[in-house]
């Protein structure tokens, strides 16, 4: 199921590929990520070396870039990355998972451009070990982010021991009684946008809007199979990508479901257009 970009790639061995030149010992042990291919794969980013930076991106299997809702090759982020000119980058890592052979990791990048400006971006990289080289088979960039983009995944959005039929059916009594709608979320811990949108949510300026709901977290598990007979019951698919929405009256009659992915990509959207999908199906004020 083509569930939202988690892109789950692990790394076995920290001797991981040499890219000659001194390209790791640009980096100090005090800028270290942690995961010494990133580490390498900035420093040809700040050297602006182009033959060292395209040698960190699979050809086979073609790496996948995403940006700005659409997809590319490698040679597409890497001349983004070199057109930066970077003078510093500083990176943070959200999450980082490894295992032999393959690595995923989610990073916020603060660049300052060659031209002194500052640049934020949102960077999901899965990496992949292919002989003794470490390469990047797929990447979703989010560029100049609107959101807020959390620093990290650690809030239990959605808890493994919740019963979901039954915080839907108290979310359902507390809207009748106050006059709400209920709103279903549907994702996962694991998933970034979710963490995103669930940020976007408790901004002041959304206050008012999401002051009309009963939220609802529904997990749908590390397999993205967990309640999906309540995603059916309330007509909201997941196979295109999470967060998903489904906005329902306090008695469970559904007002809408997204069905295309809508908020998926959370984190490359507007708070405009999240207010409006609030203002636009909450409730009448009585």
């Amino acid at each position: 199921m083509a569930f939202k970009k988690t892109i789950v790639l692990l790394w076995l061995s920290v001797a991981a590929a040499t890219l000659g030149a001194g390209l790791a010992a640009a980096q100090s042990s005090a800028d270290s990520t942690g995961f010494p291919p990133l580490d390498q794969w900035k420093a040809a980013v700040l050297a602006g070396d182009a033959t060292a930076l395209k040698s960190f991106y699979s050809t086979d299997p073609p790496a996948e870039i995403e940006a700005k809702a659409t997809t590319g090759g490698a040679d597409s982020d890497i001349n983004f990355w070199l057109g930066l000119k970077a003078r510093s980058m500083k990176l943070q890592i959200v999450r980082l998972k490894q295992r032999p052979g393959a690595g995923s990791v989610i990073f916020k990048a603060e660049v300052q451009t060659g031209n002194g400006s500052m640049m934020n971006i949102t960077d999901a990289q899965g990496w992949r070990q292919q002989g003794e080289q470490w390469r990047i088979v797929g990447a979703e960039r989010t560029d100049s982010p609107l959101l807020a983009q959390p620093s990290d995944m650690k809030k239990d959005l959605y808890p493994a021991n919740a019963d979901a039929r039954a915080e839907i059916k108290e979310a359902e009594e507390k809207a009748a009684a106050e006059h709400k709608r209920v709103l279903l979320v549907f994702g996962a811990n694991w998933c970034y946008d979710c963490h995103v949108l669930d940020a976007a949510f408790h901004r002041p300026d959304f206050a008012s809007a999401i002051a009309g709901y009963e939220v609802v977290h529904i997990d749908i598990g590390d397999d993205g199979k967990k309640n999906n007979d309540i995603a059916k019951e309330f007509q909201t698919p997941l196979d295109k990508g999470v967060p998903v929405l489904a906005v329902l009256e306090s008695n469970g009659k559904v007002v809408v479901s997204q069905q295309n992915g809508e908020f998926e990509d959370a984190r490359s959207l507007t708070p405009e257009a999240l207010l409006e999908f609030l203002n636009k199906w909450k409730p009448e004020i009585r």
